[in-house]
Parts: structure tokens; sequence; C-alpha cells
């Protein structure tokens, strides 16, 4: 069992394999945060300070005892209305627009169900630890008015899910202003914060800064998780490396509007809040009506950042993806776009198509520009009627002709976007996001459908099902190319239109339970722009995501470094693309672009037909190493890793099986130096005591060699050069 109760001292406790997580409700009836960090079996709620704190307030409940502030004490959900002037996790306001609660523990359950509906949440997993869970349940008596913590606890992974449930037991309405899914509070500790920041074509790029009295907040007001942040963070202590110390991981299981923020308080304690934005959030809850929020996965690591990102890859690839394609190889597959954009026929598609088949490639994506009047990006979104005219045949024809070849088809979609020059908005404007009287903020030249609308979900969802149910379609492609603003709905309850992006990012599940269920043998990729939306939330319904539009090879090293720390290579979309690169211009060797691409799910983004007969042959030789590797890559270990003793920079990653029996060693040099030292990298996840043989090397290594002396690498002339060795167990 993960999970304790004292009712007599009124103590939880929630144990996973390394850590302790510890509450104590207090004599006064508030839920206090005691500990959490480091497995530990004693209560220590006794090591909380109660000093008379000038300017904090103290609640009615301990009279005139001025030791007990809420200002001052560790909570596990603190509250506006309390005498706690932090940055608080709740914050509620009655029928006339007074603000303020006073929640106080009332109950509690162990093994709790609940209802997600369509909010993403952890599953249990095959031949995995199952979840144990536990509600705890705080009430405002005034506003009758109950809020229900929901701890759902992954022990091996050193997981504790966190969610909130807010239901409305009294006649009037209230109204939720902010609602943070979880609330960590530390008494003591010097930490930093490690956040993936970027823009469109430069996600994820990895900052790390040192946490002060000033804070540091991170989020999204696009509509999506976006590219600018991710909805994921680490808060780790100071000497914190990749080998050692302690660190936590914050995964919000959402895809819209967020904000995480750490403080470090008066008395320099830390406050870490993460949920859904509170800017233009107000959600009304009618009598007997219940909200619940996102879900907050949090985990904790002794061994790291390694060992972090290790737990996030399995809980991840376990337990928040699903589906057929969980766990299985995705096909190689080459999509149309850098090779066409939209100047293509079916012929000159089933050309493209026959070339990849000659040299192993799995599946075809026809990309944009197949439906309505779509032969630039400025009309056709909406239309989702196949234009026959254009390729010259039906799609199920052209399906047809490819799966000929021995290939699967895909196809690529933007169900939430519409354009102006389109049936659907000249017979539907009201569909689209539009303030009243005012012209509307274009981007791309189009417009946001308003999915918190279920008649606008129904109407895309059967225009699409139609499509897909008369072709040959393995595999969609899902975008999103835009922020979202201008945000009014034509049909939502007056004065509350604090709703409507929550009910939007509902709307998206909606769409994409619907394809689940309905074509359960489908492959659906998840994209916005590439990594607009690259979140755990997607993830629960799309098992993979473009990561970047950029498939620049030196820029998705460090794209693909910075998602590797939360994320798995399994949800990585990455493709070997053309050079000149289209978006930076820049050359690298096709067999670094290929390196790079293998982490990630590899595939192809170019027109085969124009390489060179010898790069041909690389292609076909890339495609069996990938299927030769893949396991090891999907489902191994995946470490980052250094040169030692080199001015030279470089990129170096390692794949590990995990029985430690095989490696997969990734270098990509990034400059160029004469007559510089020797190169050597340390291996990391390897078994000390085993010994393995190097291909490509003619000796033999122990485990303990190759990852404290470090291999010698061969020299290496040029920018952007590549390798990949291969370690093996030798057994007798």
């Amino acid at each position: 069992m993960a999970i304790y109760v004292n009712e007599e001292k009124g103590l939880f406790q929630i144990d996973t394999k390394n850590a302790s997580y510890q509450m104590k409700v207090s004599k006064s009836g508030y839920l206090l945060h005691t500990y959490y960090g480091r497995k530990i079996k004693e209560d220590v709620s006794g090591e909380l300070s109660y000093y008379d704190r000038g300017f904090s307030g103290n609640p009615p409940e301990v009279g005139t005892d001025r030791r007990f502030s809420l200002d001052a004490l560790p909570q596990e959900y603190s509250c506006y209305g309390q005498g706690d002037y932090r940055n608080v996790a709740f914050l509620v306001k009655d029928k006339d627009g007074v603000f303020g609660c006073h929640l106080k523990y009332d109950s509690y359950e162990v093994d709790a169900d609940l209802d997600f509906a369509l909010l993403p949440h952890i599953h249990n997993f095959e031949g995995r630890e199952d979840i144990e869970s536990l509600k705890i349940r705080l009430k405002d008596k005034s506003l009758n008015l109950y809020v229900d913590l929901y701890y759902h606890v992954l022990p091996y992974l050193d997981v504790i899910a966190r969610s909130v449930v807010v239901t409305n037991a009294g006649e009037d309405q209230v109204f939720i202003e902010k609602i943070a899914s979880g609330q960590l509070d530390f008494l003591a500790g010097d930490f930093d914060l490690l956040h993936f920041h970027g823009r469109h074509c430069k996600e994820r790029q990895t900052e790390r800064i040192a946490l002060t009295y000033a804070g540091q907040s991170i989020g999204s007001l696009r509509g999506t998780s976006s590219h600018q942040e991710n909805p994921f963070l680490i808060l780790a202590d100071r000497e914190c490396n990749e080998e050692q110390g302690d660190c936590y991981g914050l995964h919000l299981l959402y895809s819209g509007n967020f904000h995480m923020q750490a403080d470090k308080d008066q008395y320099a304690q830390t406050r870490l809040l993460a949920g859904i934005h509170e800017e233009m959030f107000s959600y009304r809850l009618d009598s007997g009506e219940t909200f619940i929020s996102p879900q907050l996965a949090i985990t904790f690591s002794k061994d790291g950042l390694t060992g972090l990102s290790h737990n996030c890859h399995s809980l991840i690839r376990y337990h928040i993806c699903r589906g057929k394609f969980q766990t299985q190889r995705r096909p190689v597959l080459l999509n149309n776009w850098e090779a066409t954009y939209f100047d293509f026929d079916g012929e000159k598609i089933k050309k493209i198509a026959k070339q990849a088949s000659e040299l192993g490639v799995e599946m075809l994506v026809l990309d944009d520009g197949w439906f309505g009047k779509r032969d630039s990006d400025n009309s056709g979104l909406g239309d989702w009627w196949v234009n026959e005219e254009k390729i010259g045949s039906s799609l199920k024809e052209l399906g047809e002709g490819i799966t000929a070849y021995g290939m699967k088809f895909g196809l690529w979609i933007e169900p939430e976007m519409v354009s102006e020059d389109s049936d659907l908005y000249r017979n539907h404007p009201d569909f689209a996001f539009c303030l009243p009287g005012k012209e509307p903020v274009r981007s791309r030249n189009q417009l946001v459908l308003d999915f918190s609308r279920k008649e606008v979900v129904d109407y895309i969802y059967q225009a699409l099902a139609k499509v897909i149910s008369t072709a040959p379609i393995s595999y969609l492609k899902m975008d999103m190319n835009r922020s979202i603003c201008d945000v009014y709905s034509r049909v939502c309850r007056h004065q509350n239109h604090g709703e409507i992006m929550y009910k939007y990012v509902l709307g998206v599940y909606d769409f994409l339970d619907r394809i689940s269920k309905d074509f359960p043998d489908l492959f659906v990729e998840g994209c916005s722009g590439g990594g607009g939306r690259f979140d755990a939330g997607m993830l629960y319904y799309t098992p993979q995501i473009w990561c970047s539009d950029n498939t620049d090879a030196v820029d998705r090293l460090f794209i693909q470094n910075g998602t590797s720390y939360g994320y798995p290579i399994s949800s990585v979309g990455s493709h070997v693309s053309i050079v000149p690169n289209h978006q930076t211009g820049r050359l690298t060797d096709l067999k670094t672009r290929a390196i790079v691409a293998m982490a990630g799910s590899f595939g192809y983004e170019l027109d085969l037909s124009l390489l060179s007969d010898e790069e041909k042959e690389a292609v076909k030789d890339q495609i069996i190493d990938y299927k030769k590797y893949w396991n090891l890559i999907q489902n191994g270990h995946y470490y980052r890793c250094k040169l030692v003793g080199s001015a030279m920079d470089a990129s170096v990653w390692m794949f590990v099986s995990e029985d430690k029996s095989e490696g997969l060693l990734n270098v990509v040099t990034l400059d160029t130096n004469a007559n510089g030292p020797a190169i050597y990298v340390r291996a990391r996840g390897l078994d000390e005591n085993k010994v393995y043989q190097v291909e490509g090397f003619d000796k033999q290594y122990s485990g303990a060699s190759l990852m404290h002396m470090g291999l010698l690498l061969p020299l290496m002339q040029g920018e952007y050069q590549a390798l990949q060795i291969y370690f093996k167990e030798v057994r007798d």
C-alpha cells in the first residue's frame, strides 16, 4: 500500500518507491503540507515553526493565538480569504461578487473513483504497478462548497497525480476565478527552475535559473500550450545534475492556456502552483454543478535529472498514451509537404510513393492541399471534401494506388480552423471566433472555429469521418496553425465568456475521442505548427506529436534535447529533410540528418527521386538500421551524454536497453578544430560488470571502462559530422 492514514493524528502519508509525501490536519482544522522528498517514516509535523509574525493574519479558529498564520505555514491547497497573502491555488467569488472562501478539512476516502470524462489522466498498464488513489475533501460551510483533492499514485515511478474537483452544494451560483491543479510548499531549500521556452521552429529550449524571491512564472495565453513555453517544468536542488541530486518534475495534462509559478516567500519557503491560466478564466458553477481541473502529474527523483526523465518517459509511454499504437513501432513514412507543398496532383504523389516504396519507406502521407479550393494557405480550410479535379481521381483510388506499392496511406487535416474564403465560412460565419462588431485578427489568413460548441465539433467531425471512411487511410496528422484570440462564442452563457477556452480544449479532446473510438486502427499524430501543442494532454489522444516544423538537423538537436527531459522518444515525430534546409538554408550530411531523425519516430520529408543513386542506397541502409534499433530507441532508457577532454562542441545521447545488454551511442559535432585533442565520450547506463563488443572497434570493453574512462572516438573533421555506435553485451 502506498497510502497511509492515521485518523487519530490527522496524518496522511503517500509513499512511492523513493519518496514520501505527507499532510497533516491541524487542531484548528486546516490541511497543512508537512513534507515531500526522500522516503521517511515518522510524522514530521512537529518540525513546523509557529511564531508571532507581523502583518500575518490569524484565522478565527485559533482565537488569540497569534503564532498560527496560514501566511507562514505550508499548506496543501491554499485559497484566498484565509489570511494567506502569497500566490494562492484557489480563488472563488459568490453571486454578489464577493471574493474569498474558508476551506477546512472535512473527510477522506481511499480508493476513490473519479470520472475524468474527456480530460486526459493517467491509467493502468498491463504488467505495470496499478494506480492507488486518495480523496481529501475540504469544505467552505458558508458557501456550501466542496473542494475535493484527488491523489492518484504510481509508486514504482514515484508519481503522484493531482486533480481538484469543485462542487457547488449551495443554492446560489459561484464563480471559480482561479484553480490550480496542484500545489507544492517547501519549508526550505535552494532550488533551480528548469523550463523549456522557445518560438515557432525553435521549441523547448532549455533554461536553468535560480529561484529567487522575485519568483518565476511560465505559461501560455495562446489557446494552446504553445511553442513559447511548455506545461512541463523541473524544480531541482541547486546541486542537482544529470546523475545525482533531488528534483521534481511537473507535467500538466492539458493542451490549453496554462500557468505555472514558483515563488520564494518572505521566510525563504518555496511555493509552486500549476494549472489553468487564471487570465480570461471565470467558471460559473450553478447549484449542484461540478468542475474538474486538469490533472497534474508530479514525479520525484533522487537520482538527478536522468532519473527524473526516465520516470517521465515511462509515465507517458505506459500510463498516458493509449491505444493500438501505444508501444508499437510506427511505420517509416514519407510526408510530401517539403517535396511538393501545394503543387501536386495524384500522379506526382504516386510517383513519389513508388520511389519511396523501392527504398523501404512504409507509408506515404498526403499533406495540405487535397481538399476544397486549396492551392495556397489562403482558402479552403473547413471545406472537408476531396478535390478530385486536382487529384485526378477519388481519394479512395489514390489511396489504393499507393497501397498497391505495399505502403500505407496517411492524410493531413486541420479541423479547428476555417478560411474566410470557404463554403463553410460563407454558410456559417457564426462558427468562427470573432468579436461582435469588429474585424477579426487574422493569422496565416485563417480564423479559429468555436470548438467550445458541440454543434461545431459535430459538423467538422462528420465531414472528416466521411472522408476517412471512404479511403484506405491508416494515419492522420492533425495540425493547428495559429494562436487563438477574438474569443467570443455566439451561444455562451451571458457574462461568462471565461468558460470558453476551457470548453474549447474539451471540444478538441471530444473530436479526438470520437476518432479513437470510431477508427481504433487509425494512427493519429498531433501537430500545431510542429511543437505548439506538444504536451502530455495531447499525448493521451495522439501517441506521437510532430516535434517541430523546423527539420534542420542541427536545430533539431537542441529542440529534441529539451524535449527529452520530459517526453519519451516514442512521442517525437522526426524526419530527414532536403538540403539546403528549407527553414535555415543549412547544409548537413545525409548521415547526420538520419541519425538526428532516429531520435524520434523516423521518416522522410523530401522528394526521394531527386537523390543520387549513392544517397538512395544510404536511405535503404538507414531504414534497415532504424528497424533494427527501433525497440532500443523507443523503449530503452535515454541518456544525455558529453564529450570528455575536448574543446569540440557536440550533441551526444545514448539509448540503453532495460537489461543493459545493448546500447546505441549517437554523436553529432557542432564545430571543428585543427590539431585538436583526442575526443572521448563516456557512456552512461551500462552495467559496469558486463563486457561489451563495440561495433566498428576491434576490441571488447567493460562497462566500467566505457563509463569511466570513456571511448576514444575516431577523428571527425568538418562541422556537423555524426557517428552512431552500437554496444552489445558479450555472453559466454
